[in-house]
């Protein structure tokens, strides 16, 4: 019989049960707060040219532009009941019903579009090199991002397909109900599988399922984080790292996103292949996720990136900007000399 790990049931989202904080929230903030810290160790390693205002500044309006896209393409892309585009200003109202729900759904790729948007804005107002700025946010996000996958797990949201792998974990929110018009397809294939269910109250189905939120943590943060990290005093290029970071979160999530299971409103976006398989058993590999396609798109974009960048004047990296601070000032003595040997030139010259 197949070994099941279960879900910690000492976890839960709620921080302290009967409070509105959650554990995803506050991974949040650890987030920000970690590619903050990493962004500043940077500035001061290179002694670049930026003061703790402007530091706050670039995050205050960073952060505020990666909510605001990764919320709109949230509800403009992944939303198919269409309520966003006739009530556009529930986009950004967290209640829902007289109750407060928050914001409820975030697009990474979207976030990623705002983010580069800020970056270019901000570098154009403040008068400094987008390719910089971009770079060192490119060795700070991943790790960031790693705690906001662990925010996705605590919650138990965003799971894998069912899988028979060792990895499998059975997720509290991860049964198949009797009313899905796939249930008796998913069980079967789950028995083909080698895999027996465990049923739950109301003839609900539990199946192990792939932990995508810790392969997307491993790959897509600490992993991506330690390759750009690597090579961020080591870039041949202005806006190398930025390459890095589109392309290998792009190629990362590409990966992933066939041991996720895709959102079931949306199922895939694109088919070259037609096949009818449940949702949750399999993906195949000619079907795509609407993930997918964005992290193909954010591969092209760096690509794209890659071609501008290194055709741009003023491309050479500067890794330090410690050779070019101002020479110590000379002490009163050696003035004193210096001053000296000027005179006695002077009067053998006359």
């Amino acid at each position: 019989m197949l070994l099941q790990t279960h879900f910690p049931s000492w976890l839960s989202p709620e921080i302290i049960p009967g409070l509105p904080f959650r554990w995803y929230g506050l991974m949040y903030v650890v987030a920000f707060g970690v590619a903050f810290l990493l962004y500043r160790r940077q500035v001061k390693e290179r002694n670049f040219p930026m003061s703790e205002d402007n530091l706050a500044s670039l995050f205050f309006w960073g952060i505020l532009s990666l909510l605001v896209g990764a919320r709109l393409f949230s509800a403009l892309i992944y939303d198919t009941s269409g309520i966003y585009i006739m009530q556009p200003h529930l986009i950004f109202w967290p209640f829902r019903n007289g109750q407060f729900t928050g914001l409820e759904g975030m697009s990474y790729h979207g976030g990623v579009v705002g983010g580069v948007l800020s970056i270019i804005i901000w570098s154009r107002a403040k008068k400094f090199d987008a390719r910089e700025i971009g770079d060192m946010y490119a060795a700070s996000i991943p790790l960031g991002y790693a705690f906001g996958r662990l925010g996705n797990f605590i919650n138990g949201e965003l799971y894998g397909r069912i899988t028979a792998s060792p990895l499998g974990m059975v997720f509290p929110r991860g049964g198949i109900s009797p009313s899905d018009p796939n249930f008796e397809r998913i069980r079967e294939g789950a028995e083909a599988m080698g895999i027996t269910g465990i049923l739950s109250p109301g003839g609900v189905l539990n199946y192990p399922r792939h932990p995508s939120q810790l392969y997307q943590l491993f790959f897509e943060g600490i992993l991506l984080w330690a390759i750009i990290w690597f090579f961020r005093n080591r870039k041949p290029f202005k806006g190398f790292l930025i390459t890095l970071y589109l392309g290998g979160l792009g190629f990362f999530r590409f990966i992933i996103e066939y041991f996720r299971e895709p959102d079931s409103h949306i199922g895939y976006s694109l088919q070259f292949v037609f096949n009818d398989l449940p949702l949750a058993l399999g993906h195949p590999a000619w079907s795509f996720s609407t993930g997918q396609v964005l992290s193909f798109i954010m591969m092209l974009g760096a690509v794209l990136w890659t071609l501008i960048a290194i055709n741009l004047p003023g491309k050479e990296p500067v890794r330090d900007y410690a050779a070019e601070k101002i020479k110590p000032q000379k002490s009163l003595l050696q003035k004193a000399e210096e001053r000296n040997r000027r005179r006695k030139l002077r009067n053998k010259l006359r």
